[in-house]
């Protein structure tokens, strides 16, 4: 290996790095609020970049009916809860908000010429479609069952993944796409040459961290959910609803995923199952970090964004074990350094 492919590996490892750190961000931030380990959250990249790459393709995405199918699930459940607490005129509300919207968007998804639309706007318009998924599976999925045990919360995370992915074949098909780059510059310094796409994918990330970091502490909304995360009996006795974080965690945590999904998907072709391995790479950094320390999980993420690089070169049918081998000795180290403590009851 010389000096000019070492580079090239590096720049590769901080790309991936940064994706790493934005799903490692949303699952610490997912699992600290509401102690679910999110599994889905790799689903939701592949769902990201294969939504968009149909509308640039001119196809209509199935995503959007997926999104009515959620969105009357969600209005009976909270129109059962309002009909047993005597709240009628919540109704009309529910029902605007849950199904209303997605058929709006149904419509304008069936009027617009996608292919003519700007990247811009097709990008918006994925995200208008994909992004209200998540809190709709949290309150679908999780909310029911939200002072279960952590074992009971990672396993129905296990099956609304594996319920994602099999969507995901139906939606999608089995053959993978790729969408066109944000820039097609290209930039010559010195032996190493960097793509536009690179820099968009690098730059989106430190905004996006650095807006989370803004919204956590300096916005009310982000308060609460930190003051959750610390404390959850204590944000309730404060009146913050826990249903409320909780929705509004996964929010964040699908927008993070549908941004990733976007951004990676000029760079490498997303089939319907690869969110799961990104994720899980993102996990792994998250784990790196004891899914409490956003820091240390973004210098998980850019370890092993770098690892995966330098070992697809060295012993490219090994990159994947090499990176996920990586986990055992942060989890020897933990187990070791850390006392173990009762889940609440």
């Amino acid at each position: 290996m010389d000096f000019q492919i070492a580079l090239i590996l590096g720049q590769d490892g901080i790309t991936n790095g940064a994706i790493y750190a934005l799903l490692a961000l949303a699952l610490v931030l997912v699992f600290a609020v509401t102690r679910v380990i999110f599994i889905p959250q790799g689903e939701f990249v592949s769902y990201g970049a294969l939504t968009l790459a149909m509308i640039d393709n001119g196809f209509f995405p199935a995503t959007a009916w997926l999104l009515l199918g959620a969105g009357i699930a969600v209005a009976v459940l909270d129109g059962r809860v309002a009909l047993q607490s005597g709240h009628r005129r919540r109704l009309g509300s529910i029902a605007a908000l849950n199904i209303g919207y997605p058929l709006v968007m149904l419509a304008v998804l069936q009027s617009l010429p996608l292919t003519e639309l700007a990247l811009a706007l097709q990008v918006l318009v994925t995200l208008l479609v994909v992004v209200p998924l998540g809190p709709m599976m949290y309150r679908i999925v999780y909310q029911p069952i939200a002072e279960a045990p952590v074992l009971v919360l990672l396993i129905v995370s296990v099956a609304a993944h594996v319920t994602m992915v099999g969507l995901g074949l139906l939606f999608f098909g089995a053959e993978g796409y790729r969408t066109p780059p944000f820039s097609d510059a290209r930039f010559e310094l010195g032996p190493l040459t960097v793509t536009g796409q690179t820099i968009w994918v690098v730059a989106a990330s430190l905004v996006l961290i650095i807006a989370l970091a803004l919204f956590f502490g300096r916005t009310l909304y982000g308060k609460a959910l930190r003051a959750t995360a610390i404390n959850r009996n204590g944000a309730r006795l404060m009146g913050i609803p826990p249903a409320l974080a909780g929705k509004l965690t996964f929010l964040l945590a699908t927008l993070i995923g549908v941004l990733s999904g976007v951004m990676i998907s000029p760079i490498t072709t997303i089939y319907y199952d690869s969110g799961f391995l990104i994720g899980l790479k993102g996990f792994v950094a998250a784990i790196i970090g004891g899914l409490g320390s956003y820091p240390i999980a973004a210098f998980g993420a850019l370890l092993v964004g770098l690892l995966e690089s330098f070992s697809s070169f060295w012993a490219s049918a090994y990159k994947e074990v090499l990176v996920f081998t990586l986990i055992i000795p942060v989890l020897l180290w933990r187990s070791l350094t850390s006392h173990h403590m009762e889940e609440e009851e």
